[in-house]
């Protein structure tokens, strides 16, 4: 019989201590091991109790979360669940962890003793990927947010549309795609990222902060150009049309779709139609299957996708799926990416090149073509 999970609840609200553990040991394959109160007793349980997954709240006396985060990646680099407040500043701090290695989160509802087994579900399901996961790829982890960046260029019209879908690992993966991109770049990106509402405004604000591409959290009506990445805020879905005046991002409420919204399937099945040979779709890092018959919907209407390689991968659920269905046109490492977009968007390039079918990673040399491509 397989082992329980070990998982140390790290919590300085003594509710929280009570309610998580009671939620996760409904689940036969958790077992909590411990809790603790503040960063320092957490150190020590983790050496006393060999953990395999920790929860940690970020607002702590003490010894804080983000402090504690940086101890437990210095150390021993286990997977951590943050457990955020569903605020401002629980968003921006808890960005911040994800930057420095925590695997994901999930927000508390604002009404805990009612609320909190609502998240029951999404937390077990993360804890339990967390404990699969080869962990954050540190060679990809952001470094420090630059002083100054170029000056980012009006709006113009670009040569590919371009959807992207992500989930766990996704701020770290993104950071890192976006960063890699010129002021200049010649395509549009919509994102789907998983992720609550109250979250991804600041999440696109610090993109825009760091990368030399424009990015912003989506509203409805946001056109479509060149060199910018629209967000998909949390809980609306992100659709595209075409107007007479140019082509705009739409938001809406319809029901979730594969237990998410924002759906990333919903967006690449818009693109499929609204854009056809036009398209293009990235599916990332992340738990579950969504966003797979999107990607294949883009393929079938004549558009390039790539999957995010396994190596690459903080979880392999998204791109796994997908790949397995042949909707893959190419499986790409994560710093082999932005090469294939940028390759892909240069507006000398003919979109045959893009139906060429093949599912090995880029290498080196079309890498380097693909960049150089880009760059004009």
């Amino acid at each position: 019989m397989k082992k329980p999970l070990r998982v140390l609840v790290v919590d300085d609200s003594a509710l929280m201590r009570k309610l998580i553990p009671n939620i996760l040991e409904r689940d036969s394959s958790i077992e909590v091991v411990g809790t603790a109160m503040d960063g320092r007793f957490a150190l020590k349980k983790i050496e006393e109790l060999s953990p395999q997954v920790i929860t940690l709240d970020l607002e702590m006396p003490g010894l804080n979360g983000i402090d504690t985060l940086k101890e437990i990646m210095r150390r021993w680099r286990l997977p951590v669940i943050v457990v955020s407040s569903h605020s401002t500043a629980g968003a921006s701090i808890t960005l911040k962890a994800l930057a420095l290695g925590a695997f994901d989160f999930v927000a508390k509802p604002k009404d805990v003793s009612a609320r909190m087994p609502e998240i029951a579900e999404e937390l077990i399901k993360k804890i339990q990927a967390a404990a699969q996961s080869a962990g954050v790829q540190a060679q990809f982890l952001p470094g420090e947010t630059p002083g100054q960046q170029p000056s980012k260029l009006q709006p113009v019209v670009p040569t590919r549309i371009i959807a992207i879908g992500v989930s766990t690992g996704g701020p770290n993966a993104l950071q890192y795609l976006f960063s890699q991109l010129p002021v200049e770049f010649s395509g549009s990106i919509l994102v789907v990222q998983h992720m609550p509402d109250g979250f991804t405004e600041l999440f696109a604000k610090r993109l825009d902060e760091c990368c030399p591409i424009r990015v912003k959290e989506a509203q409805s009506g946001d056109l479509l150009v060149a060199g910018r990445a629209l967000i998909c805020p949390g809980n609306r879905h992100m659709k595209v049309k075409k107007l007479p005046l140019g082509n705009v991002a739409i938001l809406g409420e319809d029901a979730p779709v594969n237990g998410h919204r924002p759906s990333v399937d919903v967006l690449f099945h818009s693109v499929a139609q609204v854009f056809g040979a036009q398209a293009m779709a990235v599916l990332m890092t992340g738990m579950g299957e969504d966003g797979a018959f999107g990607l294949g919907e883009i393929r079938a209407a004549g558009g390039f996708t790539v999957a995010q390689s396994q190596e690459t991968c903080v979880v392999f659920g998204m791109p796994k799926a997908a790949i397995e269905r042949g909707f893959a046109m190419r499986i790409a490492n994560l710093q082999d990416i932005p090469g294939i977009l940028q390759g892909q968007c240069a507006p000398e390039r003919g979109r045959g090149d893009g139906n060429r079918g093949d599912s090995g990673r880029a290498d080196s040399s079309e890498s380097k073509r693909a960049t150089g491509a880009g760059s004009n």
